[in-house]
């Protein structure tokens, strides 16, 4: 579950979270921790949820969009259309399942486990993991690295590494306590 080339599909739920995301992502940067999987029609769902559901400015989402298809434009598979009528997933994330597919993915990272159940996904190969589950098991298997992305991120928004992480918190409150431990951190509350 941990190589460079093991292959993770990210949701959209996952992407559309800008601290998940960019979390994610860094850890998808060489040297990878794991190769990511995406498509067109996951990227055009995060934009739609950037735009629509989180109000960012177009012009926000768009330079997301283009960041993360140049850094990864390897990770973004094509043609898996056909597949979409052929999966039993939820219907509507089986593009997710088709891309993952497409793109060999072991593992769909994903906030929405209960559109990925077991019977579905086993025929190809493919788990299905909560976002801090995967964090976790990165994190176990490198501490050092992830932590350095942690300090990485907290940097570039001028705060603690364990600000970042409280903020994390509230969505992968798992995660953060087993790093805050790990590491002999207290999180440090918003003000």
């Amino acid at each position: 579950m941990i190589a460079a080339d093991f292959r993770v599909c990210l949701d959209a739920c996952v992407l559309a979270n800008h601290g998940v995301a960019d979390l994610f992502l860094r850890l998808a940067e060489r040297p990878r921790m794991y190769s990511p999987v995406l498509s067109r029609q996951i990227l055009d769902e995060v934009r739609r949820v950037h735009v629509d559901r989180l109000g960012w400015p177009g012009e926000l989402a768009e330079f997301f969009q283009r960041e993360v298809s140049g850094a990864f434009a390897e990770a973004i598979v094509e043609d898996y259309e056909g597949l979409i009528r052929i999966v039993t997933n939820d219907e509507g994330d089986r593009h997710v399942l088709a891309a993952a597919i497409k793109g060999k993915a072991q593992l769909i990272v994903t906030f929405n486990l209960k559109h990925f159940r077991e019977q579905d996904l086993k025929p190809w190969g493919i788990a299905s993991c909560h976002p801090q589950d995967y964090l976790i098991t990165l994190f176990e298997f490198k501490p050092e690295v992830v932590a350095s992305k942690l300090y990485e991120i907290a940097a570039e928004q001028d705060q603690t590494p364990q600000k970042r992480l409280a903020k994390l918190a509230r969505t992968l409150p798992r995660f953060a306590g087993t790093v805050a431990e790990a590491m002999g951190w207290t999180l440090e509350e918003e003000p």
